[in-house]
């Protein structure tokens, strides 16, 4: 397991005076940047070597969401590794040690050069390591789609979504959803499934179902073809 302790930062949260749900998901997303940089195979070596892992897909549980300055412990695990596919597990835990959010994730090893999967070298996946799976009920990985949605406003993704990958990154899809929904959702569970990569100056076509028990944003190109599918469940 790797693990690091912060505090909620005022730049984190929301009127409320609590962290946000995209700020969570960065507190998960650094954390297995920092996990891989501290065995070696971090942004700049996966940059050089033209691989890396590519995340497929998200479910995000949060229990609640920590006040401004609040310490809490963030940390990630690999839960197994099978081919090509990798699945990681995330915990941010309070002061106290309960649970205030956790996450399973699903990433996918890619060739960037080549554009395709490749199954990780063997150093890379002992580094890493792997130990049991979060006790949780595991959604899964395919978001059903709605029969019906309704469109939004387009949008161009902007220089600020762009990561080091040099594509929008994994959270800015999440923060595009909440901004294309008219009201707020406290979202007490969040599934994200990674289509295809966004870059700048593409347009975002959202469109968006509101179900019973879940809302449903699929960000999609000028011909309705979906880079990233996001399901919120919440109130």
């Amino acid at each position: 397991m790797y693990a690091f302790d912060s505090r909620i930062r005022y730049s984190e949260i929301d009127y409320d005076e609590k962290i946000t749900l995209p700020g969570i998901i960065n507190y998960f997303q650094d954390c297995s940047i920092f996990h891989s940089e501290s065995i070696g195979f971090g942004v700049s070596r996966h940059k050089e070597e033209e691989r890396g892992w590519v995340l497929s897909g998200w479910q995000i549980v949060v229990e609640r969401y920590p006040a401004l300055g609040e310490n809490v412990k963030v940390c990630t695990w690999p839960t197994s590794f099978k081919g090509v596919l990798g699945e990681r597990n995330f915990l941010m835990l309070d002061k106290e040690g309960s649970h205030a959010a956790y996450a399973n994730s699903i990433w996918a090893y890619m060739d960037k050069k080549k554009g395709r999967p490749v199954k990780p070298g063997k150093e890379e996946v002992e580094g890493y390591g792997m130990e049991e799976p979060l006790a949780m009920d595991y959604a899964p990985r395919k978001i059903l789609l709605p029969a019906q949605s309704q469109e939004g406003a387009s949008f161009p993704v902007r220089k600020y979504h762009i990561d080091t990958n040099k594509h929008v990154n994994n959270c800015q899809y999440v923060q595009m959803a909440l901004e294309a929904l008219e009201e707020d959702l406290s979202v007490r569970q969040l599934r994200v499934e990674y289509k295809k990569s966004a870059v700048y100056g593409d347009m975002i076509l959202p469109k968006i179902a509101r179900e019973e028990e879940r809302t449903v944003v699929e960000l999609c190109d000028k011909e309705g073809n979906p880079y990233a599918v996001v399901e919120l469940i919440g109130e």
